[in-house]
């Protein structure tokens, strides 16, 4: 199903190779968490010129030294911060456990469904039994009509996915959309690059498969198998690319009933509709288009048979940390150590808290809110957001590029902004959703078809402006075009992102740039596409969006040169959007620093550096990561964000005032001439 909304995804000081500005006295200790000022100089390899790898000039001396650990596919900041939050909610389990009425509403709840789950004795003990009732639902789906009507049901898979988002055409009211459904093995490219890794990975995957059909008690498991991996390789060839799927003028096509039957007359589409609760929409969005085309056609020519051993398999897999060791471990040794390249599996706790997250994690956040998110925060936070927009409002003014009809739209836009920061002002009640202590499967279904029953509850309500895609303890952050909001966790606003008692510079490197970023996405290849209140609506001149394409144009071009792993590049139009979210974050992170400065004064050289260039050490520190093999491979073929290296390298050669900080000259590796630079925002 289309998703709209942005996430950011995130990863002594030697003779240096700049000229330093005239030194001042040094700012006092501040009580930073990360060095004196908020900034971790030992992370530097200062033998690297900050204009060959500015990336490694920053972080090399930390990557030397840092393992990614067992049970990680990547190290770094982000990771810190994610493991810290974890074990913060983990007290909030364990004095739930203790007491939950001391704890809070929901605590009985989410104590009872961390038990079930962190139960792997009982859990063993049941081997595959508790997948019979489940099992048994697929079997009944003798016919076609009965298939899609479980196709339609919350838990199972399905070759096309329906769900309901805010009207594109108005997005203060819901709609239905729907789109081409997942693939067993992750992106289509998966199934159909070739070479001797990619054969590997089919091999496993078809070996994975077997194993878990065996594991379920299926007799045959080796024939089914090959007809499981033959319906999914013919789905990977008609689905669209990750690219593809970014072209939302394709994307959003509003169907009829007569065109949506047209489209793909195989699909019983009203049956569809009506059991996924959604019958009486009138016009439906159809995304992947000419992929629906090709799967209604795989649906009828695939064998009912086929199609349960599918939905079968494809149960196993969701269900597998619910089941049996076995299940388990071999789902782990498939997606974590094949694909990924990860040695061990994380502690069964701490798949328990990402469990508990995603089943009731507002219930869980309130109170992580309540016990890690400093009133302080928010107050700076809302300082920073003020001269970020102020900074935007003066970059889009003075741009050179855009006719004064497209400012005029686009200050509009920026002023319709809505900045969300810590925390939802009201949280989900829970009360409805049944948990039963020892049922860690049963939990898992019903929590789905809770949040089913839940967004059908607002369908015919005008949309809620209030609700949040992320959890305050996530430490990410997103944008979202459709209702033209920025939103930062509670999580992600710590050290070393943001950081209350750090150096400004670190601040406005770090969270600023994230919040620049977020606020780009506004104004990128996707989110330019929608107006001040998230309608899809064009506002741009043609001469203005011509000057548009011939800079995001450049900018793809450069992110395709790259190759993090041999013969496997950065795809420039995949990476687009979170890379004019990268490039205009910084640019006005750093206009918004110097608007700072004209209210605090000017910024002292701190150890030897000038706040100019504490900002661009603490954006390069902010994409401090170091990633599997594996695990940057699947990102490579299927996510939006660039390679933490190239958000930083990719990033700051194109911005001149990271030149004039660090004394960059043409001859060092990142150099680009003036004129080569690419500047959007």
């Amino acid at each position: 199903m289309l998703r709209l909304s942005t996430a950011l995804a995130l990863g002594t000081l030697a003779t240096p190779a700049f000229v330093a500005a005239e030194p001042t006295p040094a700012a006092p200790a501040t009580g930073a968490r990360y060095g004196s000022f908020g900034l971790d100089l030992t992370t530097q390899e200062k033998t690297i010129k900050p204009g060959d790898d500015f990336w490694t000039y920053a972080n090399g001396g930390w990557d030397k030294r840092t393992q990614i650990a067992a049970d990680r596919t990547s190290a770094g900041y982000a990771v810190v911060l994610v493991d810290e939050a974890e074990a913060n909610v983990r007290k909030i389990l364990d004095d739930a456990a203790a007491n939950p009425a001391v704890v809070g509403a929901g605590a009985k709840q989410f104590g009872d469904l961390y038990a079930s789950f962190m139960d792997e004795a009982a859990i063993d003990k049941a081997g595959a039994a508790p997948l019979a009732p489940y099992f048994a639902r697929i079997d009944a789906a003798t016919d076609r009509a009965k298939l899609q009507a479980l196709f339609a049901t919350p838990g199972y898979a399905s070759p096309v996915e329906i769900g309901q988002l805010p009207n594109p055409s108005d997005p203060s009211k819901y709609t239905v959309g729907t789109g081409q459904g997942s693939l067993g093995m992750g992106g289509r490219d998966y199934y159909l690059e070739t070479g001797p890794k990619y054969d590997a990975f089919r091999t496993a995957y078809r070996a994975y498969v077997e194993r878990m059909l065996t594991l379920s008690g299926l007799t045959d498991a080796s024939a089914r198998a090959d007809r499981i991996i033959a319906l999914e390789t013919a789905m990977a060839k008609v689905q669209w690319s990750p690219v593809q799927s970014r072209d939302l003028m394709a994307m959003l096509k509003p169907m009829t009933a007569a065109q949506r039957t047209a489209l793909a007359p195989e699909f019983d589409w009203p049956l569809l509709l009506q059991t996924s609760g959604y019958g009486d929409f009138p016009v439906v969005i159809m995304s992947n288009s000419t992929a629906l085309t090709g799967l209604g056609k795989i649906f009828a020519a695939t064998p009912v048979s086929t199609w349960q051993d599918w939905m079968k398999f494809r149960f196993a897999v969701a269900a597998a940390p619910m089941l049996p060791k076995t299940f388990d471990a071999a789902t782990f040794d498939f997606y974590g150590k094949t694909l990924s390249d990860q040695p061990s599996q994380r502690a069964r706790w701490k798949r328990g808290i990402a469990m508990v997250n995603g089943t009731m994690g507002e219930a869980i956040g309130e109170i992580y809110v309540k016990r890690h998110y400093p009133p302080e925060s928010e107050a700076k936070m809302g300082e920073l957001i003020t001269n970020l927009r102020a900074a935007y409002k003066d970059r889009i003014a003075a741009n050179s590029w855009m006719d004064e009809k497209t400012k005029t739209a686009a200050l509009a836009k920026l002023a319709a902004f809505d900045p969300r920061v810590g925390h939802p002002v009201k949280y989900i009640d829970y009360t409805s959703l049944q948990v039963v202590r020892g049922d860690p499967l049963g939990n898992a279904i019903r929590a789905g078809e809770f949040q089913h029953r839940l967004d059908l509850s607002r369908l015919k309500a005008p949309v809620d402006r209030t609700l949040w895609d992320m959890t305050p303890q996530t430490v990410n952050a997103y944008y979202d075009p459709l209702a033209n909001q920025i939103t930062f966790p509670a999580a992600i606003l710590q050290a070393p992102y943001f950081d209350p008692k750090a150096d400004a510079a670190i601040n406005y490197g770090a969270i600023g740039a994230i919040i620049g970023h977020e606020m780009g996405h506004g104004f990128d290849d996707q989110g330019s596409l929608f107006g001040p209140s998230g309608k899809f609506e064009n506002w741009w001149t043609p001469a203005a969006k011509t000057a548009f394409k011939a800079r995001t144009g450049a900018l793809s071009q450069q992110y395709d040169a790259y190759e993090p792993i041999p013969g496997v590049h950065v795809k420039g139009a995949l990476t687009l959007g979170e890379n004019i979210g990268d490039l205009g974050g910084v640019e006005t992170a750093y206009a918004a620093y110097q608007k700072y400065q004209q209210t605090h004064g000017k910024a002292p050289v701190i150890d030897g550096l000038t706040g100019d260039q504490r900002f661009f050490l603490s954006y390069a520190q902010a994409w401090q990561s170091k990633v599997r093999e594996g695990a940057l491979r699947t990102r490579l073929l299927t996510d939006p964000h660039s390679p933490p290296f190239y958000r930083v390298n990719g990033i700051v050669r194109n911005v001149d005032a990271w030149y004039a900080a660090f004394g960059v000259k043409p001859g060092d590796k990142l150099y680009l001439a003036p004129a080569d630079r690419v500047h959007i925002w």
